[in-house]
C-alpha cells in the first residue's frame, strides 16, 4: 500500500446523477489505475434542480474515491467559473496529498492542473477523447480555449490521446506537447466470447444513435437492401428509442427482417447482446477510438466499421473490415459476406483485447507515465 502513488483524476466528463453515462470510459480508466495506485476523482457539474447553492457527493466505487460537486446553474459565465473554482478548492481540500494529476479532457479542468503545477510543483498528464479537435469541428474552438489549451498541453508531462489520429489533429491546432497514445480500457473479464447459437443472422449496433454522427439512417437503408438479398435477419440498434426513425422505418416497410431499437442499457446487459451477435457495425461519419469496437473484439465478434479517426490503429486485418464513410454499397457487400457465418478465431480476438485494452495493460501504461512524470518534474 505504501508503494502506491496517489493520483488525482480531474474529470471534465464523469458519470453523475445528472448524466449517468457521461464519461463512463474515463471511469473505466480510473478503475483500471486503481488496481495499482490510489485514485481520487474530482468532477464538478451544474445541477439546475439544486435546492441549495452547492452539494458534494462522495462514494467509493470499485476502489476509486469519487467526489462529485454539484453547483447551481447560471447563465453568467463569470459567475459559473467562480462557482467551479470555489467547488474545486473545497473538493481538493478533502483529498489527502496527491503526487500526480491525471486530467481527463484538457479544457477547462486542465487550468486547475496547470495552476497546481505552477503553485505546488505537482506534475500532470492529460487523457483526451474529444472529437472536437478534428477539422472541421475544430473551427468552433474559441480563441480563449485555444490559447489556454496551448499552455495546458505545453506544461503537461504527457498528453495521452486515445489515438495518433487525435494527436495529429491536436498538433495541427498548435497544441504542442509530449504525446503518447493510450487507448480506452475494456473489462475483458466481463466481455468474453461464448459459442454463438443463433440460427438467424444477427447484426448489432451500439451508440448514442445520433444520426449526424453515427449515420443510423444509412444503416437502415442498407438493412432494406440486405432484406432484398437474404430475407430474414435481425438488426439490433442499442442506445435509444426508435422515435427519430419512425417515419423512415415506415417508408422502408420491412417484411422479413426484424429491426429492433433498444434503449440505453447498462454495460453488464450489453455484454450478452454483443456475445450473441454475428457482426458489430459502426457506420459513423467521424470517431476517435470507440470503446464498443474494442468490446466487440473482446467478445470475439467481428466488426464492420468506417475507416475514420483512430480506429484503424487498433484494427487487425482478420478482425473484420474497414469501409469508407457513407459507402452503403461497401457496407452491404460486407454484411453479405458475414451472413455466411464463416468460422472466427474468437480466442485470438479476446487475447488481443487483453493485451492491448485490458485493465492490467492500461494500468501498467499509466503507472509508467506517472513515475516518469515524477522523475522529470524534479
Amino acid at each position: 500500500m505504501n508503494n502506491k502513488l496517489h493520483i488525482l483524476f480531474l474529470c471534465g466528463w464523469y458519470p453523475s446523477r445528472i448524466l449517468p453515462t457521461n464519461g463512463d470510459f474515463i471511469q473505466r480508466h480510473a478503475e483500471a489505475v486503481a488496481t495499482q495506485q490510489k485514485v481520487s476523482v474530482v468532477h464538478i457539474i451544474t445541477d439546475e434542480n439544486l435546492a441549495t447553492k452547492k452539494e458534494i457527493e462522495y462514494s467509493k466505487i470499485n476502489e476509486v474515491d469519487t467526489f462529485i460537486g454539484y453547483i447551481q446553474k447560471t447563465n453568467n459565465p463569470v459567475l459559473k467559473w467562480k462557482r467551479f473554482v470555489k467547488m474545486f478548492k473545497e473538493l481538493t481540500s478533502k483529498i489527502d496529498d496527491f503526487q500526480v494529476i491525471h486530467v481527463n479532457i484538457l479544457f477547462p479542468f486542465g487550468i486547475f492542473a496547470w495552476y497546481l503545477k505552477m503553485t505546488k510543483n505537482i506534475p500532470y498528464i492529460i487523457s483526451e477523447h474529444w472529437t472536437g479537435y478534428h477539422f472541421p469541428k475544430s473551427k468552433n474552438i474559441g480563441f480563449f480555449q485555444k490559447m489556454a489549451s496551448k499552455i495546458i498541453v505545453k506544461n503537461a508531462s504527457f498528453v495521452c490521446p486515445v489515438s495518433n489520429n487525435l494527436a495529429n489533429s491536436m498538433e495541427q491546432l498548435g497544441l504542442k506537447g509530449n504525446y503518447c497514445k493510450v487507448p480506452n480500457v475494456v473489462d475483458t473479464e466481463v466481455f468474453f466470447p461464448i459459442k454463438n447459437t443463433n440460427e438467424t443472422f444477427t447484426i448489432i449496433h451500439i451508440s448514442s444513435l445520433n444520426d449526424a454522427h453515427k449515420n443510423v439512417s444509412g444503416m437502415l437503408y442498407v438493412a432494406k437492401k440486405l432484406e432484398e438479398k437474404i430475407g430474414n435477419f435481425t438488426w439490433k440498434f442499442i442506445g435509444g428509442p426508435e422515435n427519430d426513425f419512425k417515419n423512415r422505418l415506415k417508408k422502408l416497410d420491412f417484411k422479413q427482417a426484424k429491426i429492433e431499437f433498444i434503449n440505453h442499457i447498462p454495460q453488464q446487459e450489453m455484454v450478452s447482446y454483443l456475445q450473441s451477435a454475428d457482426v458489430f457495425v459502426l457506420f459513423s461519419n467521424y470517431e476517435n477510438l470507440p470503446c464498443v469496437i474494442l468490446e466487440a473484439f473482446s467478445c470475439g465478434i467481428p466488426v464492420i466499421s468506417t475507416n475514420v479517426g483512430g480506429i484503424q490503429e487498433y484494427f487487425p486485418d482478420d478482425f473484420g473490415t474497414l469501409i469508407q464513410p457513407k459507402n452503403e454499397e461497401q457496407l452491404l457487400e460486407n454484411l453479405l459476406h458475414f451472413s455466411k457465418k464463416d468460422p472466427i478465431n474468437k480466442d485470438k480476438m479476446h487475447t488481443y483485447a487483453i493485451q492491448n485494452f485490458g485493465k492490467k495493460a492500461i494500468a501498467n501504461r499509466f503507472s509508467e507515465l506517472y513515475h516518469s512524470s515524477l522523475k522529470t518534474n524534479t
